[in-house]
């Protein structure tokens, strides 16, 4: 019975929801086993506690200033021992003290922070290398950058404003409330707790409705950003078909729906700034008035007053501040819930438990009635079977869509397979590491694909412990060298994105140079001639076949002349062998593979002719 390949990675990641993002963040501030990172958290708490008892301190040495100034009560400044100048010079120390001990708890954290988002972000990284190719091709390159870029910015907000805003800003409000109770009366303390619960409350209610806009800008700015990196990789493409007002027109369709959703998200934090600032102002004149008339009626000094309005100041401050805060938190956990969610997606290829590394002998290849499809309804290879002796060369020929690239991708394990087996020297590809397998295996596709970077690390990609006289002995096999020395940078010439500084036949050979390199014991050549033209083809060729000396080889063949010296050619159709055999045999037989010679052949000769 055949089971699906069919997994989660077929649809698109879940997003986090709030509460499981916070758990995930937690014990990156908190790590077992790492105890610095404990003292950091812990002295940076301390100094945040320091900082906002002299904070709320500040405002009661301003009052004594001023009733120690106004004659009212002129012995207050005699708490302290300080006169009127000493309690203005108090007062400027404690407002510097909060500032300093507010630093320092920045300083001490930073390096938690920091910490944190690179450990997040190179986890990330490397999971979605871990995620299998069918994930890659649903998914969009351009987004996955942003989902980890804004993930990364989220949790470093996250880290500074929950832990150091939020904790503070409680304990500030219930500071004041205290000292208003007990300094003014309940009344007081009650106004302020009211107002506090009202702009909380309308905060907390504008700013979830807010979140829904921003994600739907999110969601524009991704598509946005995915059009324009899809446009500019296929730069050559768009030249060809002159399609540069098209793309332009493409993007502009993107941005203009940007546009509609970061309008109405300006509009909205429009409404929240004026409700925020009618109900903290509401709050304050009633305060301001209750003081005022009890400085009238002589139970209040004017410093009273003051200390009133300074602690209403002070507290304005940071729920201002709450607004942003909290918005920026919730759009935090929308990003890191999205980046955890791409974290939760499984591979779908994973490791046996204990699998031990491939260990290859000889280098035997054997595919055992192997079914495999991509999914449920179409089965792509239906049975197949066959065997790659030690050192031999097998070639896959038939029509597009008979299934002869997947058997490569299935040997270098991207996908599993339904049922039957595929073996190198007697051992199931699934019961092995995939690294051991992908170490023993070296791909020259249709199309090599090079980093932005130079060609001397693009060949020493290959291997990343090769000496340069090792990458220049792979290259002069691959036949690259002198062409190499030829350009004015030589191996440090930068061959632009995805190689597109070079000819098809340049980057073929800088392909081949690597695979060389990595020296592997198998070998798949994946129609990697097939896109050049008929003399670069040839002379590539050249490379290929003393690539395949001594090394088991699949070959992936569109021109059937370049395979004519296999060891054995398999002619694929519809997922099924059709006939099997060497060059010479099959050409006897008058079969399927005649006739695509002699088709092949015909158009050769035309093309020479023409």
């Amino acid at each position: 019975m055949r089971r699906s390949t069919a997994t989660s990675a077929d649809m698109p990641a879940n997003p986090a929801s709030g509460m499981s993002t916070l758990r995930r963040v937690a014990p990156y501030l908190w790590p077992e086993g790492q105890p610095w990172v404990k003292r950091r958290v812990v002295l940076a708490l301390v100094f945040l506690l320091a900082a906002k008892l002299v904070s709320v301190t500040t405002p009661w040495i301003y009052k004594l200033a001023v009733d120690h100034l106004s004659g009212v009560a002129p012995d207050t400044g005699m708490i302290l021992g300080l006169g009127a100048a000493g309690l203005v010079v108090a007062y400027g120390l404690a407002r510097l003290g909060a500032v300093v001990f507010g630093e320092l708890r920045d300083a001490v954290f930073v390096r938690v922070g920091q910490r944190a988002i690179r450990r997040l972000a190179i986890e990330t990284f490397a999971h979605i290398h871990r995620l299998s190719l069918r994930y890659h091709i649903t998914r969009k390159t351009g987004g996955l950058s942003r989902i980890i870029e804004r993930g990364v910015k989220g949790v470093d907000f996250l880290l500074r404003f929950l832990l150091f805003s939020i904790g503070p800003l409680i304990l500030e409000l219930t500071m004041v409330s205290v000292i208003f109770a007990v300094v003014f009366g309940w009344e007081y303390a009650a106004v302020v707790i009211v107002t506090i619960t009202l702009y909380v409350t309308f905060t907390f209610k504008v700013t979830e409705w807010r979140v829904k806009l921003r994600r739907e800008m999110n969601d524009q700015d991704t598509d946005a950003n995915q059009k324009a990196i899809d446009s500019l990789l296929n730069f050559e493409t768009v030249k060809y078909f002159n399609a540069e007002t098209r793309e332009a027109d493409r993007y502009d369709g993107a941005m203009r729906q940007y546009e509609t959703a970061a309008v109405k998200t300006g509009l909205s934090l429009s409404f929240l700034n004026v409700g925020q600032a009618f109900l903290i102002t509401t709050g304050l004149v009633i305060v301001m008035v209750m003081s005022a008339l009890g400085v009238q009626a002589g139970t209040l000094t004017v410093g009273d007053f003051v200390m009133v309005n300074a602690y209403m100041i002070q507290i304005t401050m940071p729920l201002n501040f709450l607004g942003t805060v909290y918005r920026e938190i919730r759009q935090a956990l929308v990003d890191m819930g999205e980046m955890f969610g791409l974290l939760g997606q499984p591979a779908e290829v994973t490791d046996a438990p204990g699998a031990p590394d491939l260990r290859v002998t000889g280098g035997e290849i054997v595919f055992d009635n192997v079914h495999f499809s991509y999914e449920p309804e179409r089965e792509i290879l239906k049975g197949i079977s066959f065997r790659v002796g030690p050192g031999q060369k097998v070639a896959l020929v038939g029509t597009s869509g008979s299934g002869k690239s997947t058997i490569g991708r299935l040997l270098f394990r991207f996908y599993d397979i339904q049922s039957g087996a595929i073996l190198v020297d007697g051992q199931d590809i699934r019961q092995v590491t995939q690294s051991s397998l992908h170490q023993a295996i070296g791909v020259v596709p249709q199309d090599t694909v090079l980093f932005n970077d130079t060609i001397l690390y693009n060949i020493a990609y290959g291997r990343a412990d090769a000496t340069r006289a090792e990458i220049e002995t792979a290259a002069k096999a691959a036949k690259i060298h002198d062409f190499v020395l030829g350009l004015p940078q030589g191996y440090d010439t930068t061959v632009g994105e995805r190689g597109l500084k070079l000819s098809g036949g340049e980057k073929q050979r800088v392909g081949i140079a690597r695979t060389l390199l990595k020296n592997p014991p198998l070998l798949i050549l994946d129609e990697a001639t097939s896109a050049l033209d008929t003399q670069t083809e040839r002379s590539i060729q050249d490379s290929l076949r003393d690539m395949g000396q001594g090394r088991s080889v699949i070959t992936i063949a569109h021109r059937l002349s370049t395979i004519a010296d296999a060891d054995l050619i398999i002619v694929l159709e519809a997922g099924r062998i059709v006939e099997q055999g060497r060059h010479e045999e099959l050409l006897a037989r008058n079969g399927r593979y005649a006739a695509m010679w002699e088709r092949q052949s015909a158009e050769e000769e035309t093309e020479a002719a023409a």
